[in-house]
């Protein structure tokens, strides 16, 4: 599957560029992937259809279902798309199965809402019952995706829990670069540290995204904003906050404050999330 998931993958990322649209799509302004509570629409639509179907209801009230569910499918699958586009391959291998499973039950809720509006009220709930077990073989691959392999989880270390309270010495001043990001440890964590002049900045180094290391992407300028490209998908964070600039990251990069002491010891300690 791999020509094929390549192939897509890179005509996803090419037709929909980073800005205003790839980020609503990555869920960016509110902090949380768009996708998954999406798919919870629509398949909690077909279920709920499947359930009056059994119970014998109104079958304008499963239609008036099924509909809901398979207009909600479109913005769900252009959520999903983009999503998939920036994960690894392993995890694109199990999203493209997961993609032409949704779109096997798309097509058979889609059946099944056409073969009711003529009348055929029994064959169409057979199909939505078809639908509803090959929707469950996707929604299996999705949970699968999201527990198992962590796409959409934050891959930044948690540092409120891994870093004590306090300030921590870090490293001198003189001995870091001006203008380059570099990496240095605090205990369990890797930190991204810049040094402009005298004031330095410090970010959790591993990028929320897909864990890729921060201190080797690219400091770029977005509307005024001095930001960190990550050079694994791209995620753009500020280096002001750590908040998204860009996705396909959602959730900010862990902050930290920092102060020099008279002898040049920067001292860092994990800032308010």
């Amino acid at each position: 599957m791999d020509k094929p998931v390549r192939v897509l993958a890179k005509a996803v990322r090419r037709r929909i560029r980073q800005g205003w649209l790839r980020d609503l799509l990555h869920g960016v302004p509110t902090g949380k992937p768009l996708h998954p509570p999406l798919a919870t629409v629509s398949l909690g639509c077909w279920l709920s259809a499947a359930v009056l179907d059994l119970a014998k209801a109104d079958p304008r009230a499963s239609r008036l279902l099924l509909a809901t569910g398979i207009a909600n499918a479109i913005p769900t699958a252009a959520s999903g798309l983009t999503d998939w586009s920036s994960l690894h391959r392993e995890q694109q291998r199990v999203g493209f199965v997961h993609m032409l499973s949704n779109l096997a039950a798309l097509g058979l809720f889609s059946a099944s809402l056409a073969t009711r509006l003529r009348g055929k009220e029994r064959a169409g709930r057979m199909l939505s019952f078809a639908g509803l077990g090959v929707g469950g073989l996707g929604a299996y691959l999705g949970g699968h995706l999201a527990y198992r392999q962590a796409a959409g989880a934050n891959h930044a270390p948690q540092v409120t829990h891994l870093v004590p309270l306090g300030w921590h010495d870090l490293c001198p001043l003189r001995d870091l670069p001006d203008g380059r990001p570099v990496a240095r440890r605090l205990g369990y964590i890797q930190l991204f540290v810049l040094r402009q002049g005298d004031a330095v900045t410090v970010l959790a180094d591993r990028c929320p995204h897909l864990a890729g290391p921060l201190h080797q992407g690219r400091l770029v300028m977005e509307d005024g904003e001095a930001c960190v490209v990550c050079p694994w998908h791209s995620s753009t964070f500020r280096l002001t906050d750590g908040s998204v600039k860009h996705g396909p990251a959602t959730a900010p990069a862990p902050m930290f404050e920092t102060r020099i002491r008279r002898d040049g010891t920067i001292q860092v300690r994990p800032g308010l999330t």
